[in-house]
C-alpha cells in the first residue's frame, strides 16, 4: 500500500471517531437538559396544583363567610 492510502485510511478512522464522539457528547448534553426541563415542569405543575387547591379552599371559606353573615343578619333582624 502506498503511504497516501494509509494516511487517508487513518484520517478516515479519525474523522469517523471524532464525529461519533461529538454526536455522543451532544446527545448526552441534550438528554441532561431535557431531564432538567422535566424537573422544572414537574415543580411548576405541583405549584399549579397547590394553587388550584388553595383557590378551591378559599372559595369554600368565602361561601361559609357569606352564610355566616346571612345568619348574623337574620339574627339581628329577629332581635330588632
Amino acid at each position: 500500500m502506498s503511504e497516501t492510502i494509509i494516511v487517508a485510511a487513518i484520517s478516515l478512522v479519525g474523522t469517523l471517531g471524532g464525529s461519533l464522539g461529538g454526536i455522543l457528547v451532544a446527545n448526552k448534553l441534550t438528554n441532561y437538559r431535557v431531564e432538567q426541563l422535566e424537573k422544572k415542569v414537574e415543580k411548576h405543575n405541583n405549584v399549579i396544583e397547590r394553587v388550584y387547591k388553595l383557590e378551591q379552599h378559599n372559595a369554600v371559606q368565602d361561601e361559609e363567610i357569606k352564610v355566616a353573615n346571612h345568619r348574623i343578619e337574620d339574627l339581628e333582624k329577629k332581635g330588632a
